[in-house]
């Protein structure tokens, strides 16, 4: 588990009541926690480095959660973003997920939950139980650098995008399912409630498509998925791609 004294965390919350409630909370679990209040100082701050994981509210004064995760991805795409919000419904995790975070926890929350949330963030970035490197073809995966190429040109992965795709490749050719990719990957309970995984599977099948890595993610009808190989002649189908991603209408203020 990771050593939460060595750990800096970002929190930009602008309810003064929820920030001090998690500030004090994670801080007397060892974590050093900065608070800033608006969005653009949140941005400023994890933009200069010395960060290792950024709790962010959606709807801030200035500049929306969604937006400061989409910027921040341009600067710091291997930075977790556990997003913290009131907004539950299916299309508001997905707009979140959409814009980079890798994990949604919907308030009010349990403490606990939060702590195990981000206790699973920080082992998958840094853990030293990762597989060495993965190799398909042109495709390849370096889990020590975090990094992902095709025949030579880099995929952009966020952490958990990265994360998947490694899990499936170490796994080729297994029929893999809903729960155990949920258990291995994010490191906590499924909602069977939401289509987390269907979102980031396509997000991976899109980026890689866009360097010329074809039908690398098959699904398996009535279980999940499975990786085969890019190029591959599979049965891939597009059939689960979650339907509320076609509504990018941004949140309605407070």
């Amino acid at each position: 588990m990771p050593d939460p004294q060595d750990r800096h965390l970002l929190l930009v919350e602008d309810e003064p009541d929820v920030a001090s409630f998690v500030q004090q909370g994670l801080e007397e679990e060892g974590y050093e926690v900065s608070w800033v209040e608006t969005g653009r100082r949140g941005l400023e701050y994890a933009r200069q480095g010395g960060i290792d994981l950024v709790l962010l509210d959606i709807r801030l004064p200035d500049l929306s959660g969604l937006k400061v995760c989409e910027r921040l991805r341009l600067h710091r795409p291997a930075l977790p973003v556990l997003m913290l919000t009131a907004l539950d419904a299916v299309e508001d995790r997905v707009r979140g997920l959409r814009a980079g975070a890798d994990d949604y926890l919907p308030k009010p929350f349990a403490f606990d939950e939060l702590v195990a949330r981000i206790e699973a963030l920080l082992r998958r970035v840094e853990s030293p139980d990762r597989p060495g490197r993965l190799e398909d073809g042109p495709l390849r995966l370096d889990p020590v650098a975090r990094t992902c190429t095709y025949d030579g040109e880099e995929v952009d992965l966020t952490p958990t995008e990265f994360d998947l795709l490694a899990f499936f490749m170490a796994r080729k050719g297994q029929a893999l399912g809903r729960d155990t990719i949920h258990r291995e990957v994010w490191g906590h309970d499924f909602d069977r409630g939401t289509n987390l995984i269907d979102v980031y599977v396509n997000y991976v099948r899109r980026k890689l498509e866009e360097v010329g890595c074809e039908n690398p993610l098959e699904t398996v009808r009535g279980i999940g998925y499975r990786y085969v190989s890019c190029g591959a002649e599979g049965t891939s189908s597009r059939a689960d791609e979650p339907t509320a991603s076609t509504d990018r209408s941004p949140p309605s203020s407070r």
